[in-house]
């Protein structure tokens, strides 16, 4: 929409909203709140919700208690805050209730009561609220407000997993460990730990690394290469650049392509070692001669550049090809830049695939 025909549909909505109609008064408190064909205007924001919720509207109690939680455009008032979550919990509004549970189960401005918690909670995760199957599976795994039942804890945690709640994922990672109300599975286990700690679970990535650390131990190279780039990447453990390099250097020394390539990007790029073009190209080959693609296409790259030796035109389209038989989409880009290279209206690539790829 162009900016005339937001200014054209707030005229028409404040018209509607000064006829007193709910819905248009809370659309237009949307308008100032995010400055859709008028100034952005927090205190007006807050003027057009409460005349919606006023009206009893169930999204502007919602918005305004929320408005009131945050100091949004009015002085912060817990109080009033809970007051206009009550009153939109009371017309079923699933985010009024999951709030107000996490009022009851932290204390604030109400007595603490996890019973309470758990009942709001419960409202709002059979209405599909994320965030309240998290909480509500919490109070069966523990007792707090219910009788723990740790079935049920797997239940609601299951069902926030699979739409990919974090949280749910890491702590239905750990029942299937623990074999708590789940058949105990280590795979599951595990499955539901790297889902959790892809997205940034630091308690999930804890346990990734500890249990992947015990494989790299006893030797196994797929573990040592991960375990370096968790050290690489700081996941589950203090970044440190120079036991990401000892991790591969084991890993590689066994012939882990991945270790491999990943030493060959940590010498091109300077990182836990000193920046050898030399050195990198010697791991980017011996990864690529198993038949890593980036590890290929890299080196392609480094003899067309003349990066830790000669240039060498056909070397490089040599690796370039090789990666292509395996559908790589940038080994393909680069020889079809290459072919162009020899008619007199070439332009040179500009774009990011003639970078080193890097993991």
């Amino acid at each position: 929409m162009t900016d005339k025909t937001w200014e054209t549909l707030f005229l028409e909505m404040r018209e509607i909203a000064e006829r007193g109609n709910a819905k248009a008064q809370f659309n237009l408190g949307i308008m100032y709140a995010t400055g859709q064909g008028v100034k952005q205007d927090d205190a007006l924001n807050v003027k057009w919700n409460r005349k919606a919720a006023t009206q009893g509207y169930s999204d502007a109690q919602f918005n305004l208690g929320c408005m009131y939680f945050e100091g949004l455009g009015v002085k912060q008032n817990s109080v009033q805050a809970m007051k206009w979550w009550n009153r939109a919990a009371k017309q079923g509004h699933a985010e009024a209730q999951h709030n107000l549970g996490n009022a009851y189960a932290e204390g604030k401005d109400v007595a603490q009561d996890y019973g309470k918690a758990a009942k709001l909670w419960l409202k709002a995760a059979e209405q599909g609220v994320a965030n309240a199957q998290v909480s509500l599976g919490g109070c069966y795994a523990s007792g707090q407000g219910v009788e723990q039942n740790y079935a049920h804890a797997a239940a609601w945690w299951s069902l926030a997993a699979e739409r990919g709640h974090p949280a749910a994922q890491y702590h239905f990672g750990i029942l299937y460990a623990s074999g708590q109300g789940v058949p105990q599975d280590q795979h599951k286990a595990i499955k539901w730990m790297i889902r959790a700690a892809e997205q940034g679970h630091a308690e999930a990535q804890a346990v990734l690394f500890l249990e992947t650390q015990k494989d790299a131990l006893q030797g196994i190279d797929d573990a040592q290469c991960a375990v370096g780039m968790m050290y690489a990447q700081g996941q589950g453990v203090a970044k440190d650049e120079a036991q990401a390099i000892a991790w591969w250097l084991k890993a590689a020394a066994q012939g882990n392509a991945e270790a491999q390539f990943n030493l060959g990007g940590s010498y091109a790029k300077g990182f836990g070692v000193e920046q050898d073009d030399i050195e990198a190209k010697k791991w980017f080959l011996q990864a690529a001669e198993q038949g890593h693609g980036d590890a290929q296409v890299n080196l392609g790259l480094m003899y067309i550049h003349g990066r830790g030796g000669p240039q060498d035109v056909p070397q490089a389209m040599d690796w370039w090809i090789k990666a292509a038989a395996q559908d790589h989409p940038v080994a393909l880009s680069l020889i079809n830049n290459l072919l162009h290279a020899q008619r007199p209206d070439y332009e040179p690539d500009q774009s990011k695939e003639s970078d080193l790829r890097y993991n």
